[in-house]
């Protein structure tokens, strides 16, 4: 029986591409180094804000980890100042998110974010009481594919992993649900296209939000 629904955040509740964009270059043009456009920061994405931030910066300094950290300091200061442009859900995607917590589903939303982030953005773009919890990043805990976040929203959502789904744009969120024991539903409206889902290990696609709720609908009919 699937009792809970855990979304991720980027790509798959929200198009956040280009406040990340902005924050990036912000840190970027800090220390001198060459910005990057949207294009470049959807490469970068899905393992967190360290790898981002080392993603984005000069080859050459990739590998010295005490600069990155100082650059990472600064991403995570000029982030905050515009993360909150990302002002809206996919179409469709916030009514889902409702409906499904109106059928009975416990609702999380679940990032590599930073955790803070993860929640102000959860409060902006989905509706007051359509979920509850929410999960980013915690210092010195791994992230997502690792299954420490995803089984820690599961316990707070109370209930077992294998009671949950997860819905992701990315390669990050099939190998996450895969090592947490969670079923996967991958999307196609975010950041990573349907041939590359499913070179991934997806094996259930929803290409818009009522095809979500329909594969969600299923699963607890085949139960």
């Amino acid at each position: 029986m699937i009792r809970a629904i855990i979304f991720d955040f980027d790509g798959t509740l929200a198009d956040t591409v280009s406040a990340l964009c902005e924050g990036v270059n912000l840190t970027m043009k800090r220390y001198g180094y060459p910005t990057h456009t949207n294009g470049d920061i959807l490469r970068f994405i899905n393992n967190g804000a360290r790898e981002l931030i080392r993603r984005a910066m000069p080859r050459h300094l990739q590998g010295d980890e005490d600069l990155i950290g100082r650059v990472l300091a600064d991403y995570n200061r000029d982030y905050a100042t515009v993360y909150l442009h990302t002002d809206r859900a996919y179409d469709g995607v916030a009514e889902l998110v409702e409906q499904l917590h109106g059928q009975g589903y416990r609702i999380g939303v679940l990032s590599n974010k930073q955790d803070l982030f993860v929640r102000e953005l959860s409060r902006q773009i989905l509706r007051p009481g359509s979920y509850d919890a929410t999960q980013g990043v915690v210092a010195g805990k791994p992230t997502k594919p690792h299954p420490y976040l995803a089984e820690r929203i599961a316990a707070e959502l109370g209930v077992a992993p294998h009671e949950c789904v997860m819905v992701g744009d990315s390669d990050v969120d099939v190998a996450t649900a895969q090592r947490a024991g969670m079923t996967h539903v991958g999307v196609t409206w975010g950041f990573r296209d349907e041939a590359f889902l499913r070179e991934h290990g997806a094996t259930r696609l929803a290409h818009d939000p009522a095809e979500l709720a329909e594969i969600i609908k299923s699963l607890n009919q085949t139960v």
